[in-house]
């Protein structure tokens, strides 16, 4: 497969699952707007940077796991339930959620450095997210473990967390009272993307029966 494509898969994985505004992408939009975009781009670099690591771990992960396939046949039955848990969730219970606020203390480009990758770090969804995406791409003959294809895989899944939380820093003060930045939205959002997942699992393994 061409590393272009990986690439640009990659960054489209990591972009889906960034889209739903939470907790990173909106401290990063609050950033930008109380500090300016300089330090939100800082922010969301040391975002990135841990981005890359997880995803990087991930893929390796993945790759350990793509040599049992026992063990993927039982994690894709066990990540399908999850997703699907979720997916309930996030479409029916907690539609009714009230909003958190984000509130952004003035800090240092360093600093704002720092703080993205530590909140970043907090965040390890991105690990088993990315490592389920990367063993069922893999699955499907779209990509390999070579080292080529995972350090341009991790790079597109990095790239694609900051096209993302560029977006929210540049545009958040256009798009903040627009219905989709609701948490009525942001929980539609978020069921919508773990049931795509959810059906790709489920496609997944009616495939290997």
């Amino acid at each position: 497969m061409s590393i272009t494509v990986v690439f640009f898969l990659g960054l489209f994985v990591a972009l889906v699952g960034v889209i739903p505004p939470g907790l990173l992408n909106m401290t990063a939009a609050k950033i930008g707007l109380k500090e300016g975009p300089g330090r939100g781009i800082s922010f969301s670099s040391g975002v990135c940077l841990i981005v890359f690591i997880q995803t990087y771990v991930a893929a390796i992960f993945a790759r350990y796991l793509s040599n049992r396939p026992d063990i993927v046949e039982i994690l894709q039955r066990v990540a399908f339930v999850i997703f699907v848990l979720i997916t309930i969730y996030f479409l029916v219970i907690a539609r009714n959620q009230k909003k958190a606020k984000v509130e952004a203390r003035i800090m240092s480009k360093k600093s704002r450095f720092f703080n993205g990758m530590l909140l970043s770090a907090l965040n390890v969804f991105p690990i088993p997210y990315q490592a389920y995406m990367t063993i069922t791409l893999a699955s499907f003959g779209i990509m390999d473990f070579e080292r080529t294809s995972v350090i341009t895989y991790v790079t597109g899944a990095a790239m694609g967390t900051f096209v993302m939380l560029y977006f929210y820093i540049f545009f958040f003060e256009k798009i903040k009272d627009k219905k989709f930045t609701s948490q009525k939205s942001m929980n539609y959002s978020i069921g919508i993307i773990t049931g795509t997942v959810a059906l790709v699992t489920f496609i997944n393994i009616l495939r290997e029966l």
